[in-house]
């Protein structure tokens, strides 16, 4: 039988500062800008924040607004990898299938691990303990026989719990849980939800699959479906196969704001172009994923004449496919890019590149050489069109 673990590092960015300046333990810390940015937004909020109203996504304006007392700080990323890759290390111990979904999450398939590491509530159990005794943070794991009802068990006891759904209890499970907290539906659902008096999961039960896709659409209706019958409703792409590679990124919040989900789709490019280049790969054809808030999923491809060249380069290309597909004012869910038809890049053709490109990909290849010889490294690059 299929088991997975969904850990989630609680307040991560906030998490990390409260560790390494101690003297914020206990305060309302919020990362992702200092009072007076016009245009950033939260990327963290630690627990004592949240009990404000403070949460990811959020204009900092705004959260100024509602905790004017707070630790504002614009962070620190190659901590967070740093830290990031700590976990994920330990994670490796308990699983030969771990897939990162993010910086601060990742799903470890368990199915068979039972003979050697004992049984899914010890094996979360002591996934737990050794985060914290390691890297002194806490992480939030959930156990399923899906990843769709392991993320949302995750969540259920936050911070620092364990939440386990037994194999054979999954409807059950989805049919008495709170409508608030069904995983997928955002803001605008909610509303619906509201409207029709829909309280908990055997509410939306009761309705056919007909009367769900009237009243949500067809895509949103048959997650529903799905959904409240405890079976897996969405999918978390690895995008690990040998002739694409592609990362997504899930907002806690449904977005709208254009800056911040381009600088989200920068920080996905980031990540394709340095397993482009550690793979050795060229790709002339890009994609992009949008998903929205009623969970409506469109994508657009592009194939140009040359490789992408660098992660400005790619960026760029990403960028202007995103803004051709977007739907201006609708809030996003999910994006999504991937490098599609990979060729050989180990035989390169003399190039007609000017210096400046060049330079560029020197850079890039250092980046990636420093990274892979010193992990905690974790280097990065910054946007450069803000």
């Amino acid at each position: 039988m299929n088991c997975f673990v969904h850990a989630d590092l609680d307040a991560f960015y906030a998490s990390v500062e409260q560790l390494d300046h101690p003297e914020l333990k206990g305060k309302p810390v919020i990362v992702g800008g200092l009072p007076g940015d016009r245009r950033s937004v939260v990327a963290a909020a630690s627990y004592e924040a949240r009990r404000f109203g403070v949460h990811s996504a959020m204009p900092i304006a705004q959260a100024e607004k509602r905790c004017p007392d707070g630790v504002y700080l614009r962070g620190n990323m190659s901590r967070y990898r740093e830290k990031s890759d700590e976990v994920m290390a330990l994670f490796n111990d308990f699983s030969p299938s771990v897939q990162q979904l993010s910086i601060d999450e990742a799903f470890l398939d368990i199915s068979g691990m039972e003979g050697l590491l004992g049984p899914p509530e010890v094996i979360a159990a002591q996934l737990k303990k050794r985060v914290r005794e390691e890297t002194g943070l806490t992480v939030s794991t959930g156990v399923a026989t899906n990843k769709y009802l392991a993320k949302i068990a995750s969540g259920m006891s936050k911070p620092d719990g364990l939440f386990i759904i037994p194999p054979g209890g999954e409807g059950d499970f989805m049919r008495s849980l709170p409508v608030g907290k069904i995983w997928g539906a955002g803001e605008k659902t909610q509303e619906i939800f509201k409207k029709h008096g829909f309280k908990t999961g055997e509410d939306i039960f009761r309705l056919s699959l007909d009367a769900l896709t009237a009243l949500f659409g067809k895509a949103f209706g048959l997650f529903l479906y799905r959904a409240v019958r405890g079976e897996e409703a969405a999918t978390f792409d690895e995008g690990r196969g040998s002739h694409s590679i592609s990362a997504e990124r899930t907002f806690p919040v449904d977005l709208y704001d254009a800056f911040a989900i381009e600088t989200a789709l920068f920080d996905i490019c980031q990540t394709l172009i340095w397993r482009l280049l550690e793979g050795k790969w060229q790709s002339r054809t890009v994609s992009i994923k949008i998903r929205y808030d009623d969970f409506i999923t469109e994508g657009a491809r592009e194939t140009a004449h040359d490789h992408v060249k660098t992660l400005n380069d790619l960026y760029d290309r990403l960028l202007a496919l995103f803004r051709k597909k977007y739907q201006k004012g609708r809030r996003v869910r999910l994006i999504g890019a991937a490098l599609l038809n990979l060729e050989d890049g180990s035989i390169t053709q003399g190039s007609l590149f000017d210096d400046g490109v060049r330079d560029e990909q020197r850079l890039e290849k250092t980046i990636l050489a420093i990274n892979q010889k010193y992990p905690k490294a974790a280097l990065r690059r910054a946007r450069t069109d803000v």
